[in-house]
């Protein structure tokens, strides 16, 4: 996986940071997989898509994700700790070519397709459960709005997500304030934006810096390693 240097992280930021949630998700999938086609990263299982990121994340800020989420019985802000490893578990393997979107035959023949951020795009204004229900009937490969019973619909919702299962990455929080005990979801690309928003914001600071001491120029200073901006920064602040 791609470890992105610190010129090509800020011009990943600056093109990412006015686009929507899910177009930003596409731009993060083809900044990990420059060879796969950028007009059929829209199409891909959202799996292979989250996969992806995991990985970019691991190559680039670490294997562990130390994060926070709310208790959602008592709002009380805990610390959870990720291994990347961990929620990659089960995932398929990466061999370069972009994945094929699967599909799975349920009930009375009824044949559906693992989602995609197309799809999320297309159901995102819609009130949550008229959503669930456009999505599926997005996911139908004729495409047509299917009436299903509760017992039919259960069933196609399983298949997906065995079909897809990296698709909707969940953990357990457990709650140190009050005993709570619930399912939280991960946001991978939420996640990936954040982190690569704040080292840009670390990095646009240390340009400011060596740039108003000695005069140099960004891409002067993106060019050292950050070994070297380190040592500089460090004179830079024992001068002040």
């Amino acid at each position: 996986m791609r470890v992105l240097g610190a010129a090509e992280l800020l011009s990943l930021w600056e093109r990412g940071m006015s686009r929507h949630a899910l177009d930003r998700a596409a731009l993060l999938a083809a900044t990990a997989h420059p060879n796969w086609p950028a007009d059929a990263i829209t199409d891909l299982p959202l799996g292979a898509i989250g996969s992806s990121l995991l990985r970019l994340r691991a190559a680039n800020f670490g294997p562990r994700i130390e994060a926070h989420a709310d208790c959602q019985q008592c709002g009380e802000r805990l610390a959870v700790a990720l291994e990347v490893a961990e929620l990659l578990h089960g995932a398929a393997p990466e061999d370069g070519t972009a994945p094929e979107s699967p599909t799975v035959t349920v009930a009375d023949g009824l044949q559906v397709r693992a989602s995609s951020l197309r799809d999320l795009a297309a159901v995102a204004s819609l009130a949550p459960d008229a959503a669930a229900d456009a999505l599926l009937a997005r996911c139908t490969l004729n495409g047509r709005a299917l009436p299903l019973d509760a017992a039919t619909r259960a069933q196609v919702e399983d298949a997906l997500e065995a079909l897809d299962p990296q698709a909707d990455l969940a953990f357990t929080l457990n709650c140190v304030a009050c005993g709570h005990e619930d399912q939280a979801q991960l946001d991978t690309a939420a996640l990936l934006w954040d982190e690569i928003t704040a080292r840009a914001g670390a990095l646009l600071h240390e340009v400011h810096r060596l740039a108003s001491a000695y005069g140099w120029s960004e891409a002067q200073i993106l060019a050292l390693s950050p070994a070297r901006r380190a040592q500089y920064l460090a004179l830079v602040e024992g001068m002040s």
